[in-house]
Parts: C-alpha cells; structure tokens; sequence
C-alpha cells in the first residue's frame, strides 16, 4: 500500500483498481484521501488496498475509534464508490452529506451531466479531484475532459473558480498529485 501523509491529519493513499485492464487509458492505482475534520472522519473517493485490507481497516479503525468522530463518505463521481459500501457497513459511515464536514468545500465540475465535483479541503488547502485532472508524471497537471462534454464554456467557468481557490496540493484519482504549488498547476493546465 502507496499511503502518505501530506499533512497532518490528512492521507493519501493509492490502491490497484479492481476493474483495471492492461491496456486501458489510466493508471492501475487510484488515489484516494483521508481527513481529519473537526467533526468527521472523512474518506474521499475510498479503495481499499487489495490484499492489505485487514492491515487497513485495522489503522483506519484505530483513527476512528482515537477520534470518536462519524465517518463521512465524499465521492467526487458517481463512480467512484469503490468500497463505500463495506465501510458504510463497518463505520455505519454516511455518504455525501447535505452538509459537508467542517473545512471541505465542493465545488461542481460543469459542462457534462456526470456530476463529478472537487473537494476543497481549506485548513490544507488541498483539492481533490476525479478524473477532470491527472496527474502527468512530472509535477503537473492534464487536463482530461470528459468525453461525455456538452457545454465547453461552462467546464471552463468551474475550472476558472478552481484556480481562484489557494490551493497548495492537488490529489487526484489518476496519476502522481500535486503536493506543492497546486494553483500554479492547475492555471498551467488550462493555459495549454
């Protein structure tokens, strides 16, 4: 298991998607967050790590049970449900709250009816994204539009309030995140 600390009470973690195919167009291993928020123990987008569950589900019980806080589930797609309904069942978690955990902000990602959306954590002005960022191997950001687009100046629009935001990192789903410089990052992308 790929899981590092990039701040304090905040995790990134990577783990081989289960649906991956040699071949296919994204990495086999697909980020997912932890976070420490005042009120909840938030997941974001989570998988657990193949063959290193048991070792997993026992820190993240640990966390849970040191915090005595709820566990909050937050997808930044539909798709991405990954192991939510195992940690609902073990957590008795709630998934995409009416309202957000203290410091996480959404932000729409317009353009498409996917209804993918960015968290912005701001205590660590970090943003999570599902697939409208990849990370490119070299510190930066691509651009990935969904193929399903159908409004070009509204995806631009909701990419332009991302850049407004003080964002330091950048964690993605697919690809190497952005642990500094995070704005810059994301207005490089859309300048290409």
């Amino acid at each position: 298991m790929d899981a590092r600390e990039v701040a304090a009470g905040l995790w990134y973690w990577t783990a081989p998607h289960p649906s991956w195919q040699p071949g296919a167009d994204w990495p086999e291993r697909v980020g997912c967050v932890y976070y420490e928020a005042p009120d909840a123990v938030v997941l974001i987008d989570p998988l657990l790590p193949r063959g290193e569950e048991e070792e997993f589900l026992a820190q993240l019980d640990r966390d849970v049970e040191r915090l005595g806080l709820p566990v909050v589930i937050l997808l930044t797609a539909p798709w991405h449900l990954r192991s939510t309904h195992e940690l609902v069942g073990r957590y008795d978690a709630v998934v995409a709250p009416e309202r957000l955990p203290a410091g996480v902000e959404s932000y729409e990602i317009a353009g498409s009816d996917e209804r993918q959306v960015a968290f912005f954590i701001r205590p660590h002005r970090t943003l999570v994204v599902a697939e409208i960022f990849m990370g490119d191997g070299s510190g930066g950001l691509v651009l990935c539009p969904s193929p399903a687009l159908i409004d070009r100046a509204a995806l631009d629009k909701s990419l332009h309030a991302l850049v407004a935001l003080p964002v330091e990192r950048v964690l993605v789903s697919h690809g190497e995140p952005v642990l500094a410089d995070g704005r810059h990052a994301i207005a490089a992308t859309l300048s290409s």
